[in-house]
């Protein structure tokens, strides 16, 4: 081979190895990337070109699919009372993407995950056509209906577990929306999702999860737990000293009881009549330290993960002795989800146990086959049984003798216990304040649902009348009987 043709032959060399090299750089390097790419329309395309599998609750579908006879887009997602689960399905649209389980779950819902080549593969050779798998949740359905229906026109949400293993039975919140009204792209979707956009009153957003709000004196088993757990309190029938007009640390100011009797009132009592001097002192007591420590152990200034994640709620580590105090109160920094607030109940309930919350029991191939079951995982243990039980003696109280009656099931063989919250929040409190509501129901088997649940806003309702007891409490009831009435 005279000279030239050796260059020649070279370089073609060079140019051949370089066309592997960034072939094999965009297979295995940025494929990922390249696929999540937003403005990689085969990714959108290549989602609906097929029936995708469904979301399952109580065995039913609360999903679907419809043939929209596009070009492009083969298939459109549909959905079965769509703002009454949009908190747990989010959307999958075909201009806009999908989110919560739409989103996380896209590869067995498309059929696309490396679990389902098995089922790919037979379908080229059987003929059949490809489809997504089955997400199957862990949610019950009266207990959604019970908790939707309960907000009603109000702004708010509600969060129902079962203590025993951490699956959630109801996730709600209000206003909604409705994820079939953009799940397409045409003119019409693209209306329809920028006017979920522009609304004030953000009906998109997921506030069992996302939003962070000041809980106010749900917080105050939180305290009373530490309280127990750091020997500050032995007998919650003796009295304690406080009295009244106790000085908030580091200020002149005095804490402002709402109700009468808080002198030296018991634990138990001051749980019942929520008295803010009882448990601010409690707080001081048990220090900043221990009390992060506890709220921590409840899930506190952490990410949980369900698998859909939440904020974290926050309770303040650097705060001194006087926000420490107000912290323990649920007042200052401290801010909660209400996931938070139901885990913190279901950890009570459930003696002193905290099981990890997951919604999605189980993942389905396209045939039914088992592809994944979520087992229970214990998180953590706040407490011991014999303070969890205490904390629950203090709670049944608040409903038969303290501001929480309106929870009461009046059904035989169960208890019922709870807390009241009325959260003051905005500059100066200005704003109308939150109505929020924890409880759990129990049986001789144990407890099988603890709910949290809040009122943002209550149109029609003066801000006198504002309370959780009246508002947050009743919703509560209606959850837990719907979950006691579907067990038989």
């Amino acid at each position: 081979m005279n000279k030239p043709l050796r260059r020649v032959a070279i370089f073609c060399g060079l140019l051949i190895l370089a066309l592997l090299v960034r072939d094999n750089w965009l297979q295995f390097v940025r494929a990922d990337e390249l696929n999540a790419h937003p403005k990689n329309r085969r990714v959108q395309i290549e989602r609906y070109a097929n029936e995708r599998g469904n979301i399952i609750v109580d065995g039913k579908p609360i999903t679907g699919s419809v043939d929209s006879g596009d070009e492009f887009y083969k298939f459109k997602r549909t959905y079965t009372d769509g703002p009454m689960w949009a908190p747990v399905t989010g959307y999958a649209s075909q201009a806009y993407d999908a989110n919560q389980i739409e989103k996380i779950e896209d590869g067995i819902l498309t059929g696309n995950d490396d679990r389902l080549f098995f089922d790919r593969t037979l379908a080229m050779f059987t003929g059949d056509k490809k489809k997504g798998g089955d997400v199957v949740t862990t949610l019950n359905g009266a207990a959604q209906k019970a908790a939707f229906e309960g907000l009603g026109n109000k702004t708010g949400a509600v969060v129902a577990i079962d203590p025993k293993t951490g699956k959630i039975l109801a996730m709600a919140s209000t206003p909604s929306y409705d994820p079939s009204s953009f799940a397409g792209y045409s003119g019409k979707d693209e209306k329809a999702w920028v006017a979920l956009e522009k609304d004030k009153s953000k009906p998109k957003l997921n506030r069992a999860i996302r939003e962070i709000y000041p809980p106010g004196s749900v917080f105050k088993v939180v305290t009373a737990a530490a309280a127990l757990e750091n020997g500050k309190v032995t007998d919650i029938d003796a009295k304690t000293d406080t009295p009244e007009g106790w000085k908030i640390p580091l200020s002149n100011k005095e804490m402002i009881n709402h109700a009468k009797g808080c002198a030296n009132a018991s634990l138990k009592r001051a749980l019942d009549i929520s008295c803010n001097s009882v448990f601010a002192k409690l707080g001081d007591d048990v220090g900043r330290d221990k009390m992060v420590e506890m709220a921590e152990k409840f899930g506190f200034n952490a990410e949980q993960f369900t698998p859909v994640r939440s904020s974290a709620s926050v309770y303040d580590k650097q705060a001194d002795r006087g926000g420490n105090a107000l912290s323990s109160i649920g007042q200052f920094n401290t801010a909660t989800t209400p996931l938070q607030m139901a885990m913190v109940t279901a950890a009570i309930a459930n003696d002193g146990k905290l099981m990890k919350p997951y919604m999605i029991d189980e993942l389905r191939a396209p045939n039914v086959d088992l592809l994944k079951k979520t087992e229970p995982e214990e998180m953590s243990r706040p407490v011991s049984q014999e303070n969890a039980q205490l904390l629950q003696q203090m709670m049944e109280s608040v409903v038969t003798n303290g501001t929480g009656g309106n929870a009461d099931l009046n059904m035989d063989g169960v208890k019922v216990g709870g807390k009241t919250g009325t959260a003051q929040h905005g500059d100066k409190n200005a704003k109308r304040p939150y109505a929020w509501f924890i409880s759990y129901a129990k049986t001789a088997e144990g407890s099988p649902v603890a709910v949290a649940v809040i009122v943002e806003d209550s149109a029609g309702t003066s801000r006198e009348d504002i309370s959780g007891g009246g508002l947050a409490a009743p919703i509560a009831r209606d959850v837990m009987k719907a979950v006691l009435k579907s067990r038989g």
